[in-house]
C-alpha cells in the first residue's frame, strides 16, 4: 500500500496539468449542474407554495355583471368557491409608472379560498375606505410600497397602498394582462371605476379533470356571460417561464460538458498509459497487480474529481447566491426548498460517478500493461504515402506538411477518437453560440420574431380613433399605427380561452412573422400561433370556431406566425375580418412601427406629450429581457468547455509527438532539419484540430438549429426562430481552435526534434 500510494503521489506531481483540469472542469460543470437545479426549484416551487398556502383556486372564470356564478358550488367536482368578486377596470399611476388594472371588490376579511397572502402592510380595513392591496408584480412594475399614493389620470382621485400581496394567478404583464387590485367598494368608487363583471374561483376535487370543469361550468353559465377562463396549469407554466428555460440551457450544458470532460479523462489516461510503457512494466515487474495499478489510476482521477466537486459545492452554496439578479435569487431561494440538501449530495455525487465510470476503462487498460511491453502494430511505421499526399509533392508542396498531414490521417483509430473527443466541445460551443445569437435576434431584428411593433399605444375613454391615429401617425419616427383589438375567445368544447387579435386592415395590413404557410388577406382567413394549434389539434388549412361574447366567429386558419406572447395561443386577422361579424367593433389599441435605429423610449415620450396624457404607450416586451441572464450562463459554459478542449488539445500533442519520435531517425536520415521535423509534428497536430474544428461547428449549427426550435416548438411560440452565429465567427471559433492547437505543440515538437540520438534510440529500443 505504501509503495502504491508513494507512485501515485509522484504521478501526480509530475502531471500536475492534468490533475489541476479534473478538478476545474468538475468545479465548473458541477457548478452549471447546480445552478441547473436551482433555477428549476425556484421556477416550481415558489408558486407552487403561494397556490397551496392560499388555497388556490384551479379556474378562474370571469363573467357580465349579470350573470349568476354562484350556482357553480353545486357542480360535481366543484370543492369550493372563491367569490363571486365585482370587478372593475381603471388605470393607476405611481412614481411616472402607469398600469391598468382590474380593481376586484372586497371586504375586510380575506376570503378564505384564493385567498392573497400579504408579503408587506396590512389587508384591508374600514378605517381606510380608499386603501388597496396590490398583486406583488403590479406592485414592482409600479414602485409601489404600502404606504405609497397611487393616482387615477384624469380624475385627480388617489388610493393609498396597504398592502402587497402575492396570487398564484396569472401575473400582470404590460399592455397584455392587467394587474390585480383588492379594494373596498369606496375606495372603486374613490377611483370613479363602474362594476362591469364578476370573477369567480373554483376549487376542484380532481385538478387533473380541469379542462371538464370548465366545460361544465361555461355551460350551465352560458357561453354569452363568459368573458374570459384561466387555469391553473396556465398560471403555473407562466410563473416557471424564463426560468425554467434558463435551468435547461443549464442542465444541457452542464450535462454535455460532464460528457466532453469524461472523454477527455478517458483520453488523457489512455495517452498517459501508452507513453508510460515501460514505468508500468517496471511496476508489474517488482510485483503489481493488475488490480494495484488500475486502481491507482481509478483512484487518482476519482480523488481529483471528488476535490473539484467538493469546490463546487461549497462555491454554490457560499458565493453563488450573492450574485444579483436571477440567478442569485434563484439560488437563495433553492436553499431553503425542502430537497435542497438531497439535490446538493446527489449532483455531485453523480458527476464524480460519471467521471469515475469513464476512468475506469483507460485504468483496465493500463492493468492489462503486460510486464515486458512490445511494440504494438499501430506504433508500426506509417508505410506508403497515400495518393492525396503523393499529389501534394509533386505539386511542390512542402514536405513536412504532407508528412504531417500524412501522419494526421494513417494513425488507425486514434485520430477519429482524438477528432471526436475535440470536437464534441467545440460543438456544444457552437450550439451555445447559436443560443446567444438567437436571443439577440430579439433585440437586432424583432420583426423576424413576430414583433413588427416597438410601441402599443391605448387611447383613454374619450379619445376618439380617429383623434388616436392622427396623434400617433403625426410622430416623425412612426412608420405606421395599426389598429386593433385583442379579446378572449373560448375554444371549441368551451374548455379554456385563447387570445382573438384583430389587428391592421386589408388596405394596411399588419406585418404578421409567418414561418409556415402565409399571410392573411383574404375574408375569414388568419394566423395562428403554434401553442394554439397545439391547443386545439389543428394544422394549417382548417376551420376554427371559437365565441366570442356569445357569437360565433369561423376562421381559417392558413399560416402559422411566430407568436411570443401568451404561450402561442394566438390567433390572429385583419380588423376588418373582425368587422364583419361585429360592425360596430372599434380599435382599443394600436401597434406602432418605428423607422430604423429610432429609439422607442424617445418615440414614447414624445407622442404621450403630444396626447396631453391621454394615451397610454408602452413598449413592446420582448423574451430577450426576460432572458438577460442569458450571456452570463453563455460565457460561463464557454469557459468550462474551453478548459475541456485545451486538455484535450494538450493530451492530443503529447499522443502525436510520442507517436512521431519513432519516425525521428529515419526523418533525420533522409536529411530533415530540425525546423522541418518540427513542421511535421505541428501540422499533423494543426490538421487533426482543423478536422475536429469543420466537424464541431458543421455538425454544431444544425444541432442547436433542431434543439432551439424544439424549445421554441414546445414553448408556443413556435418554430422558426433560431439563428445561427454569423459565418464570421464560426469562422474565427475554427481559426483560433487550430491556432492554439498549433501554439501549443509548438514548444513540444521543437524539444522532441531537438532530441540527442540517444534519446531517441531509447524510445525506439
Amino acid at each position: 500500500m505504501r509503495a502504491t500510494l508513494r507512485w501515485a503521489h509522484t504521478d501526480l506531481r509530475t502531471h500536475r496539468g492534468e490533475a489541476l483540469f479534473i478538478v476545474s472542469a468538475t468545479t465548473g460543470i458541477v457548478i452549471a449542474l447546480l445552478l441547473a437545479a436551482a433555477l428549476f426549484g425556484y421556477a416550481t416551487n415558489p408558486w407552487q407554495r403561494i397556490f397551496t398556502q392560499s388555497q388556490g383556486a384551479h379556474v378562474w372564470i370571469r363573467t357580465g355583471p349579470a350573470a349568476d356564478p354562484g350556482r357553480l358550488a353545486s357542480l360535481d367536482g366543484v370543492e369550493a368557491l372563491s367569490g363571486p368578486f365585482r370587478t372593475a377596470s381603471a388605470t393607476v399611476e405611481s412614481h411616472g409608472a402607469r398600469a391598468g388594472v382590474e380593481m376586484r371588490g372586497a371586504d375586510e376579511n380575506p376570503p378564505v379560498n384564493g385567498r392573497p397572502l400579504i408579503t408587506s402592510g396590512q389587508w384591508l380595513t374600514s378605517g381606510s375606505p380608499d386603501g388597496v392591496v396590490l398583486e406583488s408584480s403590479l406592485a414592482r412594475a409600479l414602485w409601489a410600497e404600502p404606504g405609497d399614493t397611487l393616482t387615477v389620470p384624469g380624475s385627480g382621485r388617489t388610493l393609498t397602498v396597504r398592502g402587497v400581496a402575492d396570487s398564484p394567478e396569472p401575473r400582470y404583464r404590460p399592455g397584455e394582462r392587467k394587474g390585480t387590485v383588492w379594494a373596498l367598494p369606496s375606495a372603486v368608487e374613490s377611483a370613479g371605476g363602474t362594476w362591469s363583471g364578476q370573477i369567480t374561483g373554483l376549487l376542484l376535487t380532481e385538478p387533473d379533470d380541469t379542462d371538464y370543469a370548465i366545460q361544465r361550468a361555461v355551460t350551465e353559465l352560458g357561453a354569452g356571460t363568459v368573458t374570459d377562463v384561466s387555469n391553473w396549469q396556465q398560471a403555473r407554466a407562466e410563473a416557471q417561464g424564463d426560468t425554467r428555460l434558463l435551468g435547461q440551457v443549464l442542465a444541457l450544458f452542464g450535462l454535455g460538458a460532464l460528457v466532453a470532460a469524461a472523454l477527455a479523462v478517458f483520453g488523457a489516461i489512455s495517452t498517459r498509459v501508452r507513453g508510460h510503457l515501460r514505468d508500468i512494466s517496471v511496476l508489474k515487474a517488482i510485483g503489481f497487480t493488475p488490480g494495484q495499478v488500475t486502481r491507482v489510476f481509478l483512484a487518482q482521477h476519482v480523488a481529483l474529481a471528488l476535490l473539484g466537486a467538493l469546490i463546487a459545492t461549497v462555491l454554490t452554496e457560499t458565493l453563488v447566491g450573492r450574485i444579483p439578479g436571477r440567478l442569485g435569487e434563484a439560488v437563495d431561494v433553492w436553499q431553503r426548498l425542502p430537497g435542497h440538501s438531497t439535490t446538493l449530495l446527489a449532483v455531485p455525487v453523480g458527476a464524480v460517478l460519471f467521471i469515475g465510470a469513464a476512468t475506469c476503462l483507460a485504468a483496465w487498460r493500463a492493468g492489462r500493461v503486460p510486464p515486458v511491453p512490445a511494440l504494438p502494430p499501430t506504433a508500426a511505421p506509417s508505410g506508403r504515402l497515400s495518393r492525396t499526399a503523393g499529389r501534394g509533392l509533386a505539386l511542390g508542396v512542402p514536405a513536412a506538411l504532407v508528412l504531417g498531414w500524412h501522419r494526421a490521417l494513417v494513425r488507425g483509430h486514434r485520430t477519429p477518437a482524438t477528432v471526436v473527443r475535440l470536437a464534441l466541445p467545440l460543438l456544444l460551443i457552437t450550439v451555445a453560440l447559436s443560443a446567444w445569437t438567437t436571443v439577440g435576434r430579439f433585440e437586432s431584428r424583432p420583426a423576424q420574431m413576430g414583433m413588427a411593433a416597438a410601441l402599443t399605444a391605448r387611447a383613454d375613454q374619450g379619445l376618439s380613433d380617429r383623434e388616436a391615429r392622427s396623434i400617433l401617425e403625426a410622430g416623425e419616427q412612426v412608420v405606421a399605427a395599426h389598429p386593433g383589438v385583442e379579446v378572449a375567445a373560448l375554444v371549441p368544447g368551451q374548455t379554456g380561452t385563447i387570445a382573438l387579435r384583430g389587428l391592421g386592415t386589408r388596405d394596411e395590413p399588419y406585418p404578421f412573422t409567418v414561418a409556415e404557410g402565409r399571410p392573411a388577406d383574404g375574408p375569414d382567413e388568419a394566423v395562428a400561433g403554434q401553442g394554439l394549434l397545439d391547443l386545439l389539434d389543428v394544422s394549417i388549412g382548417d376551420w376554427v370556431r371559437m365565441t366570442v361574447g356569445g357569437r360565433p366567429q369561423i376562421l381559417h386558419i392558413v399560416g402559422r406566425s411566430i407568436e411570443p406572447e401568451n404561450s402561442g395561443r394566438v390567433i390572429s386577422t385583419s380588423l376588418d375580418t373582425l368587422r364583419q361579424n361585429d360592425p360596430g367593433l372599434s380599435p382599443t389599441l394600436y401597434q406602432l412601427r418605428l423607422r430604423a435605429g429610432a429609439d422607442p423610449e424617445e418615440v414614447r415620450t414624445a407622442l404621450t406629450d403630444a396626447s396631453r396624457g391621454r394615451l397610454d404607450i408602452r413598449e413592446v416586451t420582448s423574451p430577450g429581457d426576460r432572458l438577460s441572464p442569458m450571456p452570463g450562463v453563455v460565457v460561463g459554459v464557454v469557459a468550462v468547455l474551453a478548459l475541456i478542449g485545451l486538455i484535450e488539445l494538450l493530451t492530443a500533442i503529447g499522443g502525436s509527438v510520442r507517436a512521431g519520435e519513432r519516425d525521428l531517425l529515419a526523418l533525420k536520415a533522409i536529411g530533415f532539419s530540425p525546423g522541418q521535423i518540427t513542421a511535421v509534428t505541428v501540422t499533423a497536430i494543426g490538421s487533426t484540430a482543423l478536422l475536429a474544428a469543420v466537424a464541431g461547428t458543421a455538425l454544431g449549427v444544425p444541432l442547436a438549429h433542431w434543439l432551439i426550435d424544439a424549445e421554441a416548438h414546445s414553448s408556443g411560440m413556435g418554430a422558426g426562430v433560431a439563428q445561427a452565429p454569423p459565418l464570421l465567427h464560426l469562422v474565427l471559433l475554427a481559426t483560433a481552435a487550430v491556432a492554439g492547437a498549433v501554439s501549443l505543440a509548438l514548444l513540444p515538437a521543437t524539444r522532441a526534434a531537438r532530441r540527442r540520438l540517444a534519446d531517441t534510440i531509447g524510445v525506439v529500443g
